[in-house]
Order: structure tokens, then sequence, then C-alpha cells
């Protein structure tokens, strides 16, 4: 549909049609100049605004990556069958933030330093996006952060100086990662110097850095205990950060996300995370921000 045509279909004016593009809220493709709305995407925007987004059938995930919460979405997925489509992509805490900004994914989980901080860190990373209005950041738990070891150093006692000054083959994280963030601040404060160590593949997930380690690819890694538990590695504690989930409002109320929840605090659920250890959920659920 053109723009004339659009605004027909939705009872508005035409400047108002392109204030919701500039808005990026009305989905439309600008081809030869000339800006186009398909139909079924406008359709399906009429009902992701309706009633709060509450008839949605979808739920995309991005941001952080977690071994328990990707286990719990896709215990979510089998529950839900064919009825509804839920997934998880590992982007990263900023590039899924950016993704969120866009409406590429419906949620992003983030973790940004230690949890002492993360009432302060986790607002003031949002609202670098116009559309952080809108969104609400929802408590998941608390990850015990560290670095991820390849068993031919379990039979020694390490601390981090003695980790930089061996020669071992690090997969660091990609930026704007919460694990890299985490580990460069550690280091900064005991004045380690990152760029002094030899680096191997780059890892862009929790599981891909752990991945890294089993197969020989790398020696140490930053991750959290979760990771180093599902590939049977060593693991070096330093710390704990708030793992959160930054969504719309809308997204908050839809049974989707309400199921999520439920989900994530199942037998099956609690479970599997004393297994993988290294959760704390004693604020889980909270709304923690919202402005």
């Amino acid at each position: 549909m053109s723009v004339r045509q659009v605004a027909e279909y939705l009872g508005l004016n035409e400047k108002k049609v392109y204030a919701l593009v500039s808005e990026d809220k009305l989905p439309a493709t600008k081809i030869t100049g000339k800006w186009l709305f398909p139909r079924e995407l406008v359709d399906q925007w009429i009902l992701e605004t309706s009633h709060g987004g509450l008839l949605t059938d979808r739920m995309i995930l991005g941001g952080g990556d977690d071994p328990l919460l990707d286990r719990v979405v896709m215990q979510l997925a089998a529950a839900v069958d064919g009825k509804a489509l839920v997934s998880y992509t590992s982007t990263g805490t900023r590039l899924g933030l950016s993704l969120l900004a866009r409406h590429r994914v419906d949620a992003c989980a983030i973790h940004w330093g230690p949890v002492q901080e993360s009432h302060l860190r986790h607002p003031g990373l949002i609202q670098g996006f116009p559309q952080h209005h809108d969104w609400v950041i929802v408590r998941m738990f608390l990850r015990e952060q560290g670095l991820l070891l390849a068993h031919r150093l379990a039979d020694k006692q390490h601390d981090l100086a003695s980790l930089f000054a061996t020669p071992l083959r690090w997969t660091m994280r990609q930026p704007g990662s919460g694990s890299g963030r985490f580990f460069e601040e550690v280091a900064a404060k005991h004045q380690l110097d990152l760029a002094s160590l030899l680096q191997a593949k780059p890892s862009r997930s929790e599981r891909d850095a752990a991945a890294n380690i089993a197969m020989g690819i790398a020696d140490i890694a930053p991750g959290v205990r979760a990771a180093a538990t599902e590939f049977h590695l060593e693991f070096l504690s330093l710390g704990w950060e708030a793992f959160d989930l930054v969504l719309s409002q809308r997204v908050y109320f839809r049974n989707l996300f309400q199921h999520l929840l439920r989900q994530l605090r199942v037998p099956e659920s609690e479970d599997r995370a004393r297994q993988l250890g290294g959760y704390d959920f004693s604020h889980f659920g909270e709304l923690v921000w919202s402005e």
C-alpha cells in the first residue's frame, strides 16, 4: 500500500503515517523514493498494538546469553507447541538493546557489571535509547560470574594475577557483551593488562566460550558458573551480577511473557538451576525499573 492507501486503511491522515514511520513503529520500506507498506505486516502491527499485545502469538528474546533461560525458553516452546513462536537469540547486551529499540526482538536480557551497581547501571544503560520511556526492567536472577578454565588447569590453585602471568590462550567475548564488560572491570580493578593476553578464537556467547575450551581451541574465558558446569570445566569465581529482562510495558502483559515467568519457577526449572549452580532467585520477577 502507498502512504495514501495505508492512511485510508488505518483511518489516519498522511502526516500521522509519516510520523509513525519516522518513529520506526509502522512497518514500511522505501523503494525508488516512495514509502510502501506490506498489508500483512500492517495487519500484524495492528494486532501487536491491540489489547496491550495480549493476542500476539510471538515472543523473541535477545541480548545476553544464559544456559538456564535457554532451556526454559525451549520448555515454553514445547508447551505452546505450534500455537506460538518462542525463541531466544544470544546477541550480547548492547546489540540486544539495539534490536529491541528497532522492534526486532520483544525482550532483551541485560547484565552489566556487579550486582551492587545494577540498580544504577541497568537503567543508565537503557536510557541511551529514545524508546526507553516505554520500557521496564524485570529481575530474572543473580548469576555468578568468573572464569571458565580447561581441565588441565584443575590441579593448581589459581588467582587472577597468576592466570595473567601464565601463557594461556584466552577466548574473549565480543564488544558489548555483559560477561566481557564484567571481566574488563575486574582486570582494571587489579591493574591487569588485557592487551598482554594471548588471544585465541573469540566467542559470542557463554556456550560458545565454553565450547571453545572444551574443544581445545582455548584454555580460559570469561563466563558464568552455569556454562562451566554444562561443559564440565573448572571455574574461578569473580563475583555476582544481576541478570534482567528489558521489554516494553505491553509485552510485559502478554500471556506468553507471563507464561515464561511461570515456567522459570516450575520444579523442573528450579532443579536445573541447582544442578547448574551459580543462580540466586531471591528477587525473581521484581519490577526493578519503570518510568
